[in-house]
């Protein structure tokens, strides 16, 4: 039993790994596709904004196709149409439109909006093998975005100018990563969670109104969506806030390499830290480590003001993120995860929209300095969310707390 649960959140690991290498090589090269294609330079991020766009349009539907037909038929239409959007990217880049690219990265959202409940999974395989592991599955299978971190970056770097247009290579170079991910999600067997069946036969599911009342669930949406806006927003800033600093393209993809390094490499501590202190603290934790990034990113535009920054600004996201996936898990119940995991993942893509869409415009209106201070209000919103639940549940909240 516990062979089949490392085997099972390696499979989740490794489909992280290679839905990270996705989503940081279009992180790297959407907005500069864009600014490559746009008239107007305030749409250069529009791509973005289609990629996070469509993950929001399917988060739900995503999560209502996996309920009837489970997660492993899930990532499989993903995969497909992950392969689907590279091909019509690469054929938007070599016409040169820009609305083109942006339906083609709308189509791979489907591949995120499914993609995005990989931590929900590792946390089903934790339930019906070991519960008491569920906190570091998700810690675990987030950190196979390490991969990502490094893979996707390099691959921007050299093939870009792979083929006669340029970017039109890089989007190509992706068809390969979905179709591996295609094959790994053959391989995946979830089960059902631990005594699923009498839970659900005990307990009827909650209206979704019902559960998000809940203190613990708002929290958690609110500190999962507003850590990735934050994080979003000066992320999808970083390439182009470097060029306009006269930094070179290799620079950039450097700094959003050690970006994801230090969004996922922590995870391989994450789930023993909140077992250890509690979710609440390492959630508090991230705040901290995120309003230190936007400190250093107001000290200077070196090169190492942007590494700098991006890594602490990768921890914090980890920490926020995976306490509030954590914290998620406990407001629910087995009949509830998907639609309550589904529009976690939707406030999320809707935020990430929003800040992806604005993150150009704001660059350029403002500048970098403006930006990051624009960013406080939301890290310290959560900071006092989370304040305010441990005062009324106490700071060791989530280590890790039961289903009601």
């Amino acid at each position: 039993m516990l062979a089949t649960l490392r085997f099972q959140v390696g499979l989740l690991a490794l489909m992280q790994a290679l839905l990270l290498t996705n989503n940081v090589t279009l992180t790297a090269v959407n907005g500069l596709a864009g600014l490559q294609l746009a008239d107007n330079k305030l749409l250069a991020t529009l791509p973005v904004t289609g990629y996070v766009l469509g993950g929001a349009v399917w988060s739900m539907p995503a999560a209502v196709f996996m309920r009837r037909f489970g997660r492993r038929a899930g990532y499989t239409v993903g995969s497909i149409a992950a392969m689907g959007g590279a091909v019509l990217a690469w054929h938007a880049m070599t016409l040169g439109s820009l609305a083109l690219l942006c339906a083609a990265t709308f189509a791979s959202g489907l591949y995120n909006a499914f993609g995005a409940s990989l931590r929900f999974a590792a946390a089903d395989v934790s339930d019906a093998y070991r519960p008491g592991f569920r906190a570091r599955a998700i810690s675990l299978v987030l950190a196979g975005g390490i991969a990502g971190g490094v893979i996707g970056p390099e691959i921007s770097k050299w093939s870009r100018e792979w083929l006669p247009t340029q970017f039109a290579g890089t989007y190509l170079t992706l068809v390969g990563f979905a179709f591996a991910s295609l094959l790994l999600a053959q391989l995946l067997r979830l089960g059902a969670p631990a005594q699923a069946g009498a839970a659900a036969a005990g307990a009827a599911a909650r209206p979704l109104g019902d559960i998000l009342r809940q203190p613990a669930c708002w929290v958690a949406i609110l500190c999962a969506a507003l850590s990735y806006g934050v994080m979003n927003l000066l992320m999808v800033a970083t390439p182009l806030a470097m060029q306009v600093c006269s930094h070179p393209y290799a620079s950039a993809a450097l700094v959003i390499e050690w970006h994801v390094v230090g969004m996922f490499a922590p995870g391989l501590a994450t789930g023993s830290l909140i077992g250890r202190f509690g979710v609440l603290p390492v959630i508090a934790a991230g705040c901290a480590l995120m309003l230190g990034c936007v400190a250093i990113a107001l000290s200077g535009i070196e090169l190492m003001h942007f590494v700098s920054a991006l890594v602490l600004l990768g921890i914090g996201w980890n920490f926020m993120y995976t306490g509030a996936s954590t914290l998620l898990t406990s407001a629910y119940r087995p009949a509830e995860k998907n639609k309550v995991q589904g529009f976690m993942d939707l406030c999320v893509f809707t935020v990430m929209i929003t800040s992806s869409a604005s993150s150009g415009a704001l660059l350029f209106v403002n500048g970098w300095s403006i930006l990051n201070l624009l960013s406080l209000p939301f890290v310290l919103a959560v900071l006092g969310a989370v304040a305010w639940l441990a005062a009324r549940n106490g700071w060791a909240l989530g280590r890790v707390p039961a289903r009601p």
